[in-house]
């Protein structure tokens, strides 16, 4: 499609749009300058690529982002920034993938691990450039919130906070560990979706500043587990499977899926707000997952549709995820794209689109995803990266380039996945070896059920030497970690809550 041709399809649509009231006027500024653009990322967690209805699922009720899903572009290769939490939500932030960073498995409480304040992230690039910013939900890049050696997420861009470490255990009704601005909140009345929608739609309201663009980054806690499902939207599933340990009264079927439409119903809340201030027509909006489904023992059913594998590898299951965006005038509701993105794209594209300089002073990893939206291609200088030593697919490192997705394994072999640091796994972060690789075709073999490594040796050795190159460079940036064990305390707060759910087992509830 000409450019000419798409730029008047857009105009003939937002004509329409804006004639039948569909998409409502941006806010002025108070003094009358033309508003810069909004930007809404919002992160599910452990949300699976195959768990929503427009994604193809046949048994999760997520009308609101299925409406969302109509209204703009759907990207059936959207990547996360890492199979796993605080490594995704570096890679996000920062533009840069999360071994650079420094983020290489998620952050235990206490953990010396964390976002280093030599870091740039997003919002602090948009605050710089006049944008008001906040966060609400899980924040998980740091230890601990108010630890002196440790940023907080004001020192990483953000005026207003309302954030958890992570999501705490048991993260159930009544939370208490949310903290707001460096404070923490106390216990709260309601579930974890219905608390972070309450606060940001609290800030769009009476707290931010209005004659400001601003940057919104929601990140719910669904359906990551043990995170509470309001019984209005259990009862939408049939009882299936054993009982939930974490609430007596649902099966471990409904507590997933009632999980999922808790939090579309409160995405569906943040978009109506959205509406009523006259926001949607200048506010950019993603919404995404931060890696693949869990599928534990106590919740065994979120699916990565026909991907192979869940979180925690680097199989498509593990990092591929949804991605949907509403830019009205920008975006035409309901189109679909299979140009792959990344988390790590974000960054530069909200700095093109803001007209904020990209850093230029460390290597970038993410593109702007702007071409996509004119049917062009993304333009790379790198290609789509993934390192996750933890894994436990065997594969640890991977490319896409393309239609091609290269997987490689590590000698020595690092140690299981684990949440502690140990002097060797830093040893073997800069010194393991790649090897063992893996070849796919992507579009003929979406299941990565059939390595053509043997089949095509130049393509192989082509891909192989890009990778080399990107592996070393990144191992050489990537920083290392004191050796660090749980806390005594932590891990008797941990035990003591493995046993609460063995005892619940025992009982039948």
């Amino acid at each position: 499609m000409g450019n000419t041709n798409r730029f008047f399809q857009l105009a003939v649509w937002a004509a329409f749009t804006a004639g039948s009231g569909m998409v409502l006027a941006a806010e002025p500024a108070a003094d009358g300058r033309k508003p810069g653009t909004n930007f809404v990322i919002v992160l599910a967690d452990d949300l699976g690529y195959g768990d929503l209805s427009c994604f193809g699922s046949k048994e999760v009720h997520t009308p609101n982002l299925d409406r969302f899903a109509s209204e703009g572009l759907r990207f059936t290769d959207c990547y996360a920034s890492a199979p796993n939490c605080s490594p995704s939500r570096a890679g996000l932030m920062t533009g840069r993938t999360p071994y650079r960073v420094g983020i290489h498995n998620w952050i235990p409480m206490d953990s010396p691990m964390h976002v280093r304040r030599s870091e740039i992230t997003i919002a602090t690039l948009l605050r710089r450039a006049g944008y008001t910013t906040c966060h609400v939900g899980k924040w998980h890049l740091n230890g601990r919130f108010n630890k002196p050696d440790q940023p907080q997420p004001s020192d990483h861009g953000f005026d207003h906070w309302f954030s958890t470490q992570n999501n705490a255990l048991p993260c159930h009704r009544n939370p208490d560990n949310f903290v707001r601005n460096g404070q923490p909140v106390g216990r709260l009345e309601g579930f974890s979706a219905q608390l972070v929608v309450d606060e940001a739609v609290r800030w769009l309201r009476s707290i931010r500043d209005p004659r400001k663009p601003f940057f919104l980054f929601v990140c719910f806690h669904e359906p990551h587990e043990p995170i509470a499902t309001d019984h209005r939207f259990t009862q939408l599933y049939p009882s299936r499977g054993k009982p939930s340990p974490f609430d007596p009264d649902v099966s471990s079927y409904q507590a997933h899926h009632g999980n999922i439409t808790q939090m579309d119903d409160a995405f569906g809340r943040l978009m109506r707000t959205l509406d009523e201030l006259g926001l949607r027509n200048n506010t950019f909006v993603f919404f995404t997952s931060d890696n693949g489904p869990a599928i534990t023992h106590w919740h065994p059913h979120g699916s990565a549709g026909p991907l192979r594998d869940k979180k925690g590898s680097l199989y498509e299951g593990g990092i591929r995820v949804p991605g949907i965006l509403r830019w009205p005038g920008h975006v035409r509701p309901g189109e679909v794209t299979r140009e792959p993105i990344c988390g790590v794209d974000l960054l530069p594209t909200l700095c093109q689109i803001a007209e904020v300089p990209v850093p230029s002073d460390r290597a970038m990893d993410g593109a702007s995803i702007l071409p996509v939206l004119e049917g062009r291609p993304i333009e790379r200088t790198t290609p789509l990266y993934w390192q996750f030593n933890y894994a436990h697919s065997e594969p640890k490192v991977a490319i896409r380039m393309g239609d091609w997705k290269l997987l490689a394994r590590l000698n020595p072999t690092p140690p299981r996945p684990g949440i502690e640091f140990r002097n060797n796994d830093m040893t073997i972060l800069k010194t393991a070896k790649l090897e063992g690789f893996e070849l796919y075709n992507l579009r003929d073999d979406i299941r990565e059920t059939t390595d053509l490594a043997e089949q095509q040796p130049e393509r192989l050795q082509r891909m192989v030497e890009v990778l080399r190159r990107k592996y070393q460079e990144v191992r050489k940036e990537s920083p290392v970690w004191p050796a660090w064990t749980w806390p005594r305390y932590e891990g008797q707060r941990i035990r003591k809550f493995r046993e609460e759910l063995r005892r619940r087992a025992q009982a039948g509830r």
